[in-house]
């Protein structure tokens, strides 16, 4: 893993998210950490008025730059040996940017913070997160405002068993896996059977045969809310980390809608893992 990219906004959210990042880089013997602010230039249309003053590009440009330099030095002391930490900021609008920064800067990984408190905080904050998650095919970390590093050693994989083989990235699955070698723990919830089909049993086998070497268990619990019976087991667990696939047509493509009941980044303060299929 040579290169984390960090979404920043300068709020406490988003060091806690860089301070965890660190921590990360560290287990993962990471060289590059990428602090990355996107900022956005109000460009006035004509005849059309507004309150909103017209800001200078090069002065809004340099306070992005300043703003990135007081967090870098703020955050260096916790840097890793043999780690550089770089700052990137851009005229852009972030989720519709993200891929294309991720693929230039040969990004394995992004890491960003999620606020779980006022609706207003997961306006503001959590639905940029939400949306960096739907736009990127680079794995995603979204660390909750109260999480604080530690060493990933176990990880609850959140599975749907469907199409198991089409829709499982299993590169960047094994990538990740080979660098953390975690105890993994394979969590399919489901309520009176309402999703077991015939195919389950030969799904479960697929995942089992494309997780060969990484000693997975497998849970299947009857819960009446995916999320909250996610978030029980992995706190009992004592996980240091949620993994998902967001799919985009299946049993947890609720996850990453608006409700604030139903999103499960907001409700558990353990890391959420995204790798897109």
């Amino acid at each position: 893993m040579k290169t984390i990219i960090v979404p920043t906004d300068f709020s406490e959210t988003a060091y806690n998210a860089a301070r965890y990042a660190l921590g990360l880089a560290g287990q993962m013997s990471t060289s590059r950490i990428v602090l990355y602010h996107a900022y956005e230039l109000i460009v006035p249309i004509p005849d059309v008025p507004t309150s909103v003053p017209v800001v200078n590009p090069e002065e809004l440009r340099s306070a992005s730059l300043e703003g990135l330099d007081k967090m870098k030095r703020e955050l260096g002391p916790l840097m890793p040996e043999d780690a550089a930490l770089e700052c990137r900021a851009e005229n852009h609008l972030l989720p519709a940017n993200i891929d294309e920064v991720c693929k230039r800067e040969q990004a394995d990984l992004v890491v960003m913070g999620i606020t779980g408190g006022s609706q207003l905080e997961e306006i503001l904050v959590g639905s940029n997160t939400i949306d960096v998650v739907k736009h990127t095919t680079c794995p995603v970390i979204i660390v909750p405002a109260d999480a604080r590093f530690k060493p990933i050693r176990r990880i609850v994989f959140a599975c749907d068993f469907r199409k198991v083989v089409e829709t499982t990235p299993v590169q960047p699955l094994k990538k990740l896996l080979d660098v953390f070698r975690p105890e993994l723990h394979v969590l399919n919830i489901d309520h009176e059977s309402k999703h077991f089909t015939s195919d389950t049993p030969y799904e479960t086998l697929m995942l089992d045969t494309l997780l060969e070497g990484y000693n997975p268990q497998f849970h299947f619990i009857d819960h009446t809310n995916v999320v909250k019976g996610i978030t029980d087991f992995a706190e009992k667990e004592q996980a240091d980390l949620i993994l998902i696939i967001p799919k985009k047509h299946g049993l947890f493509e609720h996850i990453f809608k608006r409700s604030r009941t139903t999103q499960l980044a907001f409700h558990t303060h353990i890391p959420l893992l995204a790798i897109h299929e």
